[in-house]
C-alpha cells in the first residue's frame, strides 16, 4: 500500500489541497482532518520543537472560505464514502475522530476565524457528525481575547468542540526559550481562564530534554503551581495532554533536542494529577 499514512508524518499536502490535510493522531486514535489556515507559514510564536519548515512571525492570510468549504466538503465526501480510509490508513486507525483547526501556524490568526468555525459546523451538520466527531482548535492561546475568537469559541462549545490550550511552561523564560514568546505568566492566566469559560479545554504540554537534561525543578513546580492556582480559582480545565518528541524539529536548535524517558513523564503526570487535573500521556 503506498502513502499510507502514520503518527510521523502529518505532512500538509498529503492530500494535495490547501487548506485540509489527513493525518494519523497519535494523541486521537485515529484519522484527524487538519485545517490549515496558516498556508504561509506564519506563526506569532515560533516553539522550538516546530516541525514546519520555513517558519517565519506573522499572521495566516486571508482565508479563501469558498474554496476550504470545497475542500472540507469533497474531503469529507472521500474519506467517508470513499475509499480513502482502505488505502491511505492502517487498519487500526480507520475511523475519523476529528476535525482540527491547527496548522502551520496559529490558527486564530485569521481574520476570518469565526466564520471559519462556523463552516465548519454547517459541514458538520450536513455530514451528521455533530455530536459524533470532535472539532478541535490546537492554540498557544495568545489572541483568545479578540472578539471573533470569542465568538468562535463559543460556536465551536455549541458544537461540541474543545480547545488543545499550549502550556509548556509556566514561567517566562521558560516561554521564551521553548516558544519564542515574551508573553507574561499573568497574561496566559488570564487568555486560559477565559478560554476555558468559553469551550470545554484541555492543556496541551510538550516535554523533553535539553542537551540530554530533563527539564529543572524550579520548571516543574511553577508549572504544577500553575495548574494549582487555576484549580484552586475553580477555572472548569478538562485535564492534560501530556506528550512528547514524534516528529523531527525544523527550527534552529533542533539538535539540543531529544525525547525524555517515558519513567519521566510517568512521574510528572502522576505529580499533575495528585493537583486534581486528569493526565492523557503520548511518549
Amino acid at each position: 500500500m503506498s502513502n499510507v499514512l502514520n503518527v510521523h508524518d502529518h505532512d500538509r499536502d498529503s492530500a494535495g489541497l490547501t487548506y485540509i490535510y489527513p493525518v494519523v493522531s497519535r494523541r486521537a486514535g485515529g484519522v484527524s482532518v487538519g485545517i490549515n489556515l496558516n498556508t504561509n507559514n506564519a506563526c506569532n510564536w515560533r516553539c522550538i520543537y516546530c516541525q514546519v519548515p520555513n517558519l517565519k512571525r506573522g499572521s495566516a492570510p486571508e482565508v479563501d472560505l469558498e474554496k476550504l468549504a470545497g475542500e472540507l466538503r469533497g474531503f469529507l465526501r472521500e474519506l467517508l464514502q470513499g475509499d480513502f480510509m482502505q488505502q491511505r490508513v492502517p487498519v487500526e486507525a480507520r475511523r475519523l475522530n476529528d476535525i482540527a483547526l491547527s496548522g502551520n501556524g496559529e490558527p486564530t490568526s485569521a481574520r476570518e476565524f469565526d466564520q471559519v468555525v462556523g463552516l465548519i459546523g454547517e459541514i458538520m451538520a450536513e455530514f451528521s457528525l455533530i455530536g459524533k466527531v470532535k472539532l478541535l482548535l490546537i492554540t498557544n492561546g495568545s489572541l483568545i481575547q479578540r472578539p471573533k475568537v470569542k465568538t468562535g469559541l463559543r460556536t465551536m462549545a455549541r458544537l461540541g468542540g474543545e480547545v488543545w490550550f499550549k502550556l509548556d511552561s509556566a514561567t517566562a523564560e521558560g516561554m521564551r526559550r521553548v516558544n519564542g514568546s515574551r508573553q507574561t505568566v499573568q497574561k496566559m492566566q488570564e487568555n486560559l481562564r477565559a478560554t476555558a469559560l468559553l469551550c470545554p479545554t484541555w492543556l496541551q504540554t510538550c516535554v523533553f530534554a535539553f542537551d540530554g537534561q530533563a527539564p529543572v525543578a524550579t520548571e516543574r513546580d511553577a508549572y504544577l503551581n500553575f495548574i494549582g492556582k487555576l484549580r484552586a480559582e475553580g477555572v472548569p480545565l478538562q485535564g492534560v495532554l501530556l506528550y512528547g518528541l514524534a516528529r523531527p524539529s525544523m527550527q534552529p536548535g533542533a539538535t539540543h533536542l531529544s525525547p525524555l524517558p517515558k519513567e519521566w513523564m510517568l512521574s510528572f503526570a502522576a505529580e499533575i494529577e495528585a493537583r486534581g487535573l486528569a493526565v492523557k500521556v503520548n511518549g
